[in-house]
Order: structure tokens, then sequence, then C-alpha cells
């Protein structure tokens, strides 16, 4: 007897719709096992989101109207967020203007952030009205001219400030611009805290590549388990110019060590077991600024290379990481390797990439 027959025409419509989603999910499992998947982690602060930008440009669309009209807040928040850190800590610190003009400056600058962006601490959420960036972008370029106001910044491993604010310091005025647009280079140092899971799809040689960004703040990292599923490989990014900085949450821990510590809980990680993990050094450039003025052994006592020699320090900070590894007789070992980037010279970035993403290719197929 042909059960079918007994079926109401209900019945059937709903077994031939389930059959056309059974088929739908096997086509997409063939698809997505054919697609790379790749999970960026790092603690906060490590240039993972500046690297999603950077493959943005290198092997995506790059930055459209749209892109460019969205990062204008982003920008003149990180503006005024680096400013208000600086007038802060010159107060915690107890440096004083050098010229009454500046203090006038900065009675301005905090005047009109009180009226428009009170309880607003947010890196990228800092906004005042159109009728006041004028005066407050006078305000800003008067500040930055000024000695003490310089004396604070030099002095910014001492309090919590973002690395491109000197580079907006510079361009304040234009940045206030109402007609301000920005370039490649003003977004990719733009800074916007991730608190979401964002996948990013990119062909690269006739390879789907999915990335995922995460958050890397302490309370973002629960969301992490939720992407582990089905990863063919990890890159972890770290930032070499944080030896002598401290996480934002907690002003007691160095960043770097926090950053150490979360690497080698990363590889201990059953899901990661014999998957490619690859470690990214980053911000090189910030780095070899820094290291001219701050010693890695006022914060690593370890360190016995001169006290400013970036390419000892470089190694000495790989080693911190690759010290972390297991065993290589352990079973699961997952596979590591490193490289070391800028923090947003693309050129660079791209060559780093493309070698990384062949291997990830070649290790898939």
């Amino acid at each position: 007897m042909c059960l079918d027959c007994l079926s109401t025409p209900e019945e059937q419509a709903q077994k031939t719709r389930n059959n056309e989603i059974d088929k739908m999910i096997v086509v997409d499992r063939k698809v997505d096992e054919k697609i790379v998947k790749l999970l960026l982690l790092g603690s906060g602060e490590s240039g993972k989101s500046t690297f999603i930008k950077q493959l943005k440009i290198i092997k995506g669309s790059g930055f459209d109207e749209r892109d460019r009209a969205a990062a204008v807040s982003v920008i003149r928040s990180n503006l005024l967020q680096a400013t208000k850190s600086i007038l802060a800590a010159m107060a915690i610190l107890y440096i004083e203007f050098e010229s009454p003009e500046a203090e006038s400056a900065s009675k301005r600058v905090i005047q009109v952030l009180n009226e428009d962006a009170a309880d607003v601490n947010e890196v990228d959420k800092i906004n005042v009205s159109p009728d006041k960036l004028s005066d407050v972008s006078a305000a800003i370029v008067t500040l930055w001219k000024d000695e003490g106001f310089k004396q604070c910044f030099s002095r910014s491993k001492e309090y919590q400030l973002i690395d491109s604010a000197k580079y907006y310091l510079d361009k304040a005025a234009q940045i206030c611009d109402p007609k301000f647009l920005p370039n490649d280079q003003d977004i990719l140092r733009s800074r916007k805290m991730t608190t979401n899971i964002n996948e990013y799809m990119f062909d690269i040689k006739r390879v789907q590549l999915k990335v995922i960004d995460v958050g890397g703040q302490r309370k973002e990292r629960r969301k992490w388990i939720s992407c582990f599923d089905n990863v063919t490989s990890i890159i972890f990014l770290a930032s070499l110019s944080d030896y002598d900085l401290k996480l934002q949450e907690n002003a007691t821990t160095n960043r770097m060590k926090e950053s150490i510590d979360l690497f080698a809980t990363i590889l201990q990680y059953p899901w990661f077991k014999k998957k490619s993990i690859i470690l990214f050094l980053n911000k090189t450039d910030l780095f070899e600024e820094k290291i001219l003025q701050s010693n890695i052994a006022d914060y690593f006592p370890d360190f016995k290379g001169a006290s400013r020699d970036a390419e000892a320090g470089k190694a000495f900070i790989r080693s911190l990481y690759e010290e972390k590894k297991p065993p290589p007789h352990e079973a699961l070992t997952p596979r590591t390797s490193s490289r070391t980037t800028l923090a947003r010279p693309t050129r660079t970035i791209s060559r780093k990439c493309s070698r990384t993403f062949r291997r990830l290719s070649s290790d898939r197929i």
C-alpha cells in the first residue's frame, strides 16, 4: 500500500518542504566545507579590527563612500577621547599648561564635553553638536601647541591613551571640518571597540576565506566559544608596543603579560588541537619608536639586550610567546608559527597575509 496515498495534502506538502530543507542543508554543508574559517583572537587593543580593515583594502573592495561617512563620527570621537584623556592625566600627574591660552582652551573643551557628552566614555561614541565643532577644533589646536599638554602626551604609558592620538591631534582642524571625509589611513587608525562577533568573507585566489573578529576585552571573551566549531586556523594578534602599558580593565595588570597568558590558555583549548595557530606580533612601527625611550627591562627584568635595540626586543618578546608552546611530543599539539607586522602600512601587511593565506589554503586542500 502506498503510504503517501494515505497522507493528507497538507502532510504531503510538509514532507516536500522537509525534503527541500534537507537538500539545502546538505548543499550548505558542502559549501561550508570548502571555506577556510579563520578566527582572530587576542587581548584588547591588539589590532584585530585594524587587521580586518587591512584585509578589506588588500583583498576586498576597500572602503566605499558609506564606510567613509560612517567613520567620520568615530574618528572625531577618537580625537575628543584622546584630548579628554590627556587633560584628565594632566591633573593626575600635576602637569601645568605653559600658556594661559592653552588653559583657557582646556576649559572650553571640558565645557563642551560636559554639555554634549558628560556620561559618555566609549572611545567611539563621544560627539559634540556640529555648531561647536569649529570652537572645539580651535581649542584642540591650541592645546596641541602647548608644551605642558605635549609633556603629558609623552607620558602616555602612565594612563590610557589610544595609539592614534598623535595622528589625530596633528589633523584636528581637518577632522573637525564639516566637509571632512577620511582617507584610508584615517580609517585604519580609528578605534572602535568590538563588542559583537563579526564575520567577513574574502575571495583569495579561488579560496573562500571567512574571517571572524571578536572582542578582546575580558568581558567579551565569554562569547569566543560560540566561534570555535569547524575553525580551520587561528591568528593570534599581540601588540609589541604593549610591554609598558596597563590593561584598561585592570590598571595593575601589564597588557603584554595578559596577552601572553591568554595565548598560553588558547594553546591548551581542546578545540584547537591539531589546528594551525599563527602568532602575529603587531605594531612593530610603534614598538620601534617606543623602545628608544622606554626600556623593556623595566617591565620584563629577564630582558638582557641593549635598551634601544629593537631587534633584540622583538626576539625577546617572541620568545615569551613561543615558550608557551606545549612540548612537541605532547599528543595533538597545535601547529604554531609567528609573524611580525607593522601597525598600519598596507604593503607589508599584504605580503605577510598572502604568505599566510597560501599556507592555510594548501593545508585546507
